[in-house]
């Protein structure tokens, strides 16, 4: 397991940095993350950022008003080989610009990939991807510690504290393996002037092994994959907090008769939001589901076949955690958006008239109206459900003892839902629903497609129904339903 590489605290390296087949022209800095800002590297000299462009036939040159962009940058940092990619100038000083080397420069980088130098970044050169994400321990419903206690007549007089080796299930799924492994510290003493602790951590890791080697976009891609998954477990935002790629390793890495591993490369970039890795985790019982309730080698494939299904809908009903809108009717529009797109993906009653008699009624329709007028009502008659009707197949789907509860009158929200989206986008505005309704609308027709998501992973009825109950956030959406959805 590597060391801590989390993407919620800062890091620097110092060291030479050059662009790719200019070794010869490397300059000093300090490379810096942090979880805000994301990647800044100081240059003591720099490179030049003017693009230059011919203005006459006698070579005279001009700079233009933009600036170079550098794909990739090469370094040398605390003896480890670092790449920086997509780069950018963000300050440059220079005594004479666009005619002198840089003094001194400050450039912003999208990734940083600690331990490999990658003179590509669509190349396929890694074996492996080892994620880490918030609430991931806790949502894996193990542990390789235990405790225990000893006493007698109410009494403890012996507590133990044990690292037990635990199964790592393991699946696979699209020719990778996905696997579930712990990491574990050595327990440590830590003495303060009013008393003396004693620490181990274990921290749960998504190991991710695809047959063949694969490139950074596609290890992005698993590492996302993840974090969507216990997301949407616990029905709140779940950082990504580590992400370590391996690269095979060169002849040189080892003596003879060592044993090879593949080297490590740790991932820095800024993500959609800062975790905090010592936050509270989430209560068990306020998940949506754990791996108690569906074991992971079975959530996984499920999950993987889900987002191949839904992935748009699911990355708008989770982009209201990761990165909500700032204004009521955004998050309205991306909900409502989100389960049209789930009905669609779902490919249930996408038709209200059988297709032939349809065709006939629409051809009569079209003989029968003016040239003029005719382009227009072809393009607005299609036989397709309202969303009116989406919003209830969705209601109908999950559990119905969890969506009575969730969506006491289904036909209310249905109508309210629909009125104000239709009314937003073709009016730009919601005059007939109270700013009570609009909120109720969002976060019950949200609690819907997380309820839908969670039908199509296969989550038992009665653990669907216990998270309207349990989950803070579904049983808020319930109670805004029973007081602003319903008829009076």
């Amino acid at each position: 397991m590597p060391e801590a590489t989390r993407l919620d605290q800062p890091a620097d390296w110092s060291g030479h940095w050059w662009l790719p087949g200019a070794l010869g022209n490397a300059v000093p800095g300090i490379l810096r993350y942090n979880p805000q800002d994301g990647l800044r590297l100081s240059l003591i000299g720099g490179f030049d950022p003017f693009i230059l462009h011919q203005v006459s036939e006698e070579q005279a040159t001009a700079m233009a008003n933009e600036y170079e962009r550098w794909p990739v940058i090469l370094g040398i940092a605390d003896n480890i080989e670092i790449t920086l990619l997509d780069c950018i100038p963000l300050t440059t000083t220079s005594y004479l610009p666009g005619l002198a080397a840089p003094s001194k420069q400050v450039l912003a980088a999208t990734t940083a990939l600690i331990g490999v130098h990658l003179p590509d970044e669509g190349e396929a050169v890694f074996t492996s991807s080892l994620v880490s994400v918030e609430n991931l321990t806790q949502w894996s419903n193990s542990s390789i510690l235990t405790s225990s206690s000893e006493g007698k007549g109410g009494r403890i007089d012996r507590v133990t504290l044990s690292m037990t080796p635990i199964a790592e299930p393991t699946v696979t799924v699209d020719d990778t393996a996905v696997t579930l492994v712990h990491a574990h510290t050595l327990p440590g003493i830590e003495r303060s002037r009013g008393e003396i602790v004693r620490r181990m951590r274990d921290t749960a890791f998504v190991e991710l092994r695809p047959q063949r080697r694969m490139t950074l976009t596609t290890a992005r891609e698993f590492a996302e994959t993840i974090q969507d998954l216990v997301s949407l477990a616990t029905y709140q935002a779940c950082a990504l907090l580590e992400l370590v790629l391996g690269v095979p390793p060169r002849p040189d890495d080892h003596l003879d008769d060592y044993p090879v591993r593949d080297r490590e490369v740790k991932v820095y970039f800024r993500g959609t939001f800062t975790g905090d890795a010592e936050a509270k985790a989430i209560n068990r019982s306020e998940a949506l589901f754990t791996c108690r309730d569906i074991a992971f080698e079975e959530i996984v494939p499920r999950w993987w076949r889900l987002r191949k299904t839904c992935l748009p809908a699911s990355n708008m009903v989770l982009g209201l955690s990761y990165a909500p809108a700032q204004y009521l009717e955004g998050n309205l529009l991306s909900a409502v958006g989100a389960a049209e797109v789930l009905h669609r993906c779902l490919g249930i009653g996408q038709r209200r008239i059988p297709a032939k008699a349809f065709n006939v009624m629409r051809e009569t329709l079209l003989e029968n109206t003016p040239e003029e007028h005719r382009q227009w009502i072809k393009s607005a008659i299609r036989n397709e459900p309202t969303l009116r009707d989406r919003l209830i197949t969705l209601a109908g789907l999950p559990d119905s003892k969890a969506m009575q509860e969730l969506v006491p009158d289904v036909d209310c929200w249905a109508r309210i839902t629909s009125r104000a989206r239709n009314d937003l986008v073709h009016e730009g505005q919601t005059p007939r629903q109270s700013p009570d309704e609009l909120v109720a609308a969002t976060r019950v027709t949200t609690a819907v497609v997380m309820m839908n998501l969670l039908q199509a992973l296969e989550l038992p009825h009665e653990r669907q129904q216990q998270a309207v109950f349990d989950n803070p956030r579904l049983h808020n959406a319930a109670r805004l339903a029973s007081k602003y959805l319903t008829e009076d």
